[in-house]
């Protein structure tokens, strides 16, 4: 990883500094770039992007500012293929560490401990232990993470902040496209060469896990597909 070993500040320095964050970006919610930098200033070694792999635009945008930067890849093992392949290209193409963060217990494990297709019974007991408790334990170490998250997904990402002080996780939280829509992501691709999963031009403009995702309807909201059939938009990680 490319974290350092500098001693972690406390929780209430970098609480201050989410919320000078906040006010030396406000009204800069559309600049990406400055967003980054200033992300890249003031975490030096302890940054670090979470990435769903369903493009490559926000780990292009931090390693320009952060070279070398880690990127977390969830592998819960149950991503589609075309995932896999978006995790690889962004590892072959961008100036990034990938980290492969994965669950305690394998699918294998899991079905054997709590039945089979936990996923389809439980969904939140299945993202807790697949995607929540592995992305905390890797957080430990750092003191920012940066995200994808966007305030045209939907309702619950509405009025999501550039820079935040991260409660459930214990530091700070960067949203550098947060204002950006699914076309400015696929226009940025396209002007910068930058790999772009193939189910997001196939009607999945928001690609979780393979068993809990559905294609979208056109128009419809970004995260429609996702857990169909259950009251849950999130997995935890981001609500």
């Amino acid at each position: 990883m490319s974290s350092d070993t500098t001693t972690r500040r406390t929780d209430a320095e970098l609480k201050a500094l989410a919320e000078q964050g906040a006010a030396d970006l406000a009204g800069l919610d559309h600049d990406a770039d400055a967003i980054a930098a200033w992300a890249a200033e003031n975490f030096p070694g302890k940054l670090t992007v979470a990435c769903s792999m369903a493009d490559a635009v926000l780990p292009y945008v931090i390693s320009q500012q952060a070279p070398g930067v880690d990127v977390l890849f969830l592998d819960t093992g149950y991503h589609f293929s075309d995932t896999y392949v978006e995790r690889q290209l962004v590892a072959e193409t961008l100036d990034v560490n990938i980290v492969d963060v994965k669950p305690t217990l394998t699918v294998a494990e899991q079905d054997e401990k709590y039945g089979k297709d936990l996923f389809a019974s439980d969904p939140a007991s299945c993202c807790r232990m697949r995607k929540v408790e592995p992305l905390r334990k890797a957080l430990g170490e750092y003191e920012a993470w940066v995200t994808g998250v966007r305030r045209d997904e939907g309702p619950t990402r509405a009025n999501a902040p550039v820079v935040s002080w991260d409660e459930a996780f214990g530091l700070v939280k960067i949203n550098p496209l947060v204002t950006w829509s699914l076309e400015d992501l696929l226009t940025f691709s396209n002007e910068h060469r930058l790999p772009v999963n193939l189910l997001v031009t196939n009607g999945y403009p928001s690609i979780g896990c393979e068993p809990c995702t559905q294609a979208v309807v056109e128009g419809g909201d970004a995260r429609a597909g996702r857990w169909s059939g259950f009251a849950k938009t999130e997995c935890g990680l981001h609500a």
